[in-house]
């Protein structure tokens, strides 16, 4: 469980391997090969084995792809990453291109030239995905060819990790809110009214919420690495290790439920002859679709239909996601408290600063894993939005800076995510006024009201605004869903710049995370989740409208706040914000740090 600190890559990796890669492509008459970040499961976060993009690069962010050719390289990451990939991944090596801007399609438009071959793993790239390779590599008049074994793998060899094996267990309908039965039925009958005979689902995610079961075989998510077919009268067929089913599982899943081993998949995929079989292009393979044709299903692009289910929270799910938050508010509590009190007099480094507050939230008794490694940036590390310390990194805060930190709880009855950036001695005057620029933002997004089918795309300008009219912005997402003791990133719902047709619904979790980064310096970020509640008639008004009901409880550090700069509705919402937390998590806390929470959640 403990976060380690040590390096699982250095910059070394991309000098070692590529060459090893390059030999293995040769063998199979390849001229280049594309390498995406995600597995077969199409995860974000990997297992050790699956995580081939690090081994070949050195990259250890969650988003991102290589382009390997016989005499270039190049790494393609978004603006979450791009100070990281500097410090990780060797430029003499790998080229650092953006991953959104022209991407790796357009690199290979650029880079492939006539008659050449470029390889790909099928069980790596997504259809949706892949359509935009091959229109890219065709253009350039070369050939996108799917080839097994993986190069990349092939190069590995005996140092690549064993495949993990965690026990799958039940997960409890006190905390599910719903039998596994009930859902199956649901979405089954979702599936016959589209004309659909059965799904198809490889998301480790869809998995453990449909048969309500968790797992341990993905970083920081008790997800289980496993496949399904959902018959469309609710019964289903689970692809799972057999080191994996724990003696409770056959039970627990009952008679409607046939478990089944990886090996037997391609064998049921062939009995699926003549049917229609929804699968969803941006989470199944193409070595699944390309699979199905071969066993002459009628294949059904569409989402999982799982996706949607999961992501509006039922009571229970809301319930136990509450109380989570009030658990894990009174653990950060503490942790913000010794920072104010003994971090002020001898500042921590950001390692002791990790350690303590997992070691908080072990003292809950509840704790089963953190939701991600905690990122913990002192003053210019701040800046790095997804930097994790390490040994080497590791930056120890002093007077005058900003400390960020950004970390998440699993437990079994919810999961966290939550940011907040204090000040260690006096913060500048620049520093207050950005920090205050990214409140009101945060603030404006978790009081909005908006009507059924608004979307998080049309809510993300509200968190930027006042960043925008002083020429600023950052350059991620202002919210991503959180699942319910699943993974702390899940979909389909985001707020974000980027289009997303998916409409906020009541149930959904969201985080609100604006900030403001400045490289070389400090970095600042204000994070809570949230959860969609209505629909509700607002006095006087004439339509339903929706809103958020915040689930972090701690408190924002006053001493960056600009009074000045904020209306008296913002102040009045701030000062609500922290009566609720001195109300909710006082009594939870110490006696010392019950008097310190008093002062800090005074009204400005």
């Amino acid at each position: 469980m403990r976060q380690t600190f040590d390096e699982s890559t250095d910059r070394s990796f991309g000098p070692r391997h590529v060459p090893l890669i390059r030999k293995a492509m040769a063998d199979q008459g390849l001229d280049g090969f594309v390498a995406p970040h995600e597995d077969e499961h199409q995860n974000e976060y990997l297992p050790a084995a699956n995580d081939r993009l690090a081994w070949a690069t050195g990259f250890t962010g969650s988003a991102g792809a290589a382009v390997i050719l016989k005499d270039r390289a190049a790494i393609f990451v978004d603006g979450r990453y791009t100070l990281q990939v500097r410090d990780q991944v060797d430029q003499a090596t790998f080229e650092i291109r953006d991953l959104v801007e022209g991407g790796v399609p357009a690199y290979l438009e650029s880079a492939t030239a006539r008659g050449q071959v470029i390889g790909y793993d099928p069980r790596l790239h997504s259809p949706d995905a892949l359509d935009r390779l091959k229109a890219a590599v065709a253009k350039a008049g070369g050939e996108l060819k799917p080839v097994s074994p993986n190069p990349l793998d092939t190069a590995w060899g005996q140092a690549r990790p064993a495949q993990p094996t965690a026990p799958v267990v039940p997960h409890p309908l006190r905390y599910a809110g719903e039998e596994s039965a009930a859902k199956r039925h649901r979405i089954g009958e979702s599936l016959a009214a589209r004309g659909a005979d059965a799904a198809g689902l490889t998301s480790p995610a869809s998995i453990a919420w449909l048969f309500n079961v968790r797992g341990g075989d993905v970083i920081r998510s008790p997800l289980p690495i496993a496949q399904a077919i959902l018959g469309a009268d609710g019964s289903a067929r689970l692809f799972l290790d057999p080191a994996k089913v724990t003696p409770e599982l056959p039970v627990w899943l009952g008679n409607e439920v046939r478990l089944e081993t990886p090996a037997d998949l391609p064998a049921a995929l062939s009995e699926l002859a003549g049917k229609q079989v929804l699968v969803d292009p941006s989470q199944s393979s193409s070595w699944y679709f390309e699979a199905l044709r071969a066993a002459g299903t009628s294949v059904q692009r569409a989402e999982d239909p799982c996706v949607l289910p999961r992501a509006c929270k039922n009571a229970v799910e809301i319930a136990g996601t509450q109380r989570a938050h009030i658990r894990d508010g009174a653990a950060l509590t503490r942790f913000l408290h010794w920072v104010a009190t003994e971090g002020q007099i001898n500042p921590p480094d950001e390692i002791e600063a990790v350690s303590r507050l997992e070691g908080f939230r072990e003292e809950t008794g509840a704790l089963k894993d953190l939701s991600f490694d905690t990122i913990a940036g002192a003053a210019a590390n701040g800046a790095i939005v997804h930097y994790r310390p390490t040994t080497r990194l590791n930056k120890r805060t002093e007077a005058g800076s900003l400390l960020l930190v950004d970390s998440g709880a699993q437990y079994l009855d919810g999961t966290t995510d939550v940011t907040r950036t204090v000040a260690i001695g006096e913060p500048s005057a620049e520093m207050c006024e950005r920090f205050t620029l990214v409140l009101k933002g945060h603030l404006a997004l978790a009081r909005v009201r908006f009507p059924a089918g608004t979307t998080g795309s049309a809510l993300d300008a509200l968190a930027r605004m006042a960043l925008w009219a002083h020429g600023l912005d950052y350059d991620h997402g202002t919210g991503h869903g959180v699942g319910s003791y699943l993974g702390v990133h899940e979909g389909p719902h985001r707020i974000a710049k980027a289009p997303n047709s998916v409409a906020l619904r009541p149930g959904m979790i969201v985080s609100n995370e604006p900030g403001y980064y400045k490289e070389g310096a400090y970095g600042i970020r204000i994070e809570t989740l949230q959860f969609v509640t209505g629909p509700a008639t607002l006095e006087g008004g004439e339509r339903p409208m929706l809103g958020f009901e915040t689930l972090t409880l701690a408190p924002i550090d006053r001493r960056l706040v600009v009074k000045a700069l904020m209306t008296s509705e913002e102040v009045c919402q701030l000062d609500a914000y922290h009566a609720r937390v001195l109300a909710t998590v006082g009594p939870l806390v110490p006696a010392e740090v019950s008097v310190w929470l008093t002062e800090v959640c005074a009204p400005i």
